[in-house]
């Protein structure tokens, strides 16, 4: 299983980064991001998606994850 760890988000980040990450798929992650009240939020939560995906890839590149387990990830944080 990957374990993924973005370093330097702020304590409203991380609750950021936890709600999406239990999202199933990429509808409930936008329907979430639209759901955020200023667009200032909704970018941020984008951002963190980003991040999110580019730490997956990092970490498989880098030999710490296999490339099964990065692409359940990719396809969850995708749909």
């Amino acid at each position: 299983m990957i374990e993924i760890t973005i370093e330097g988000l702020n304590a409203r980040q991380r609750a950021l980064a936890d709600i999406i990450w239990a999202c199933d798929n990429q509808k409930q992650v936008n329907e979430f991001i639209r759901s955020l009240p200023t667009i200032r939020l909704q970018d941020e939560a984008k951002t963190i998606v980003s991040l999110m995906i580019m730490a997956t890839v990092e970490q498989c590149y880098d030999g710490i994850g296999d490339m099964p387990e990065a692409q359940q990830l990719i396809d969850k944080v995708l749909k």
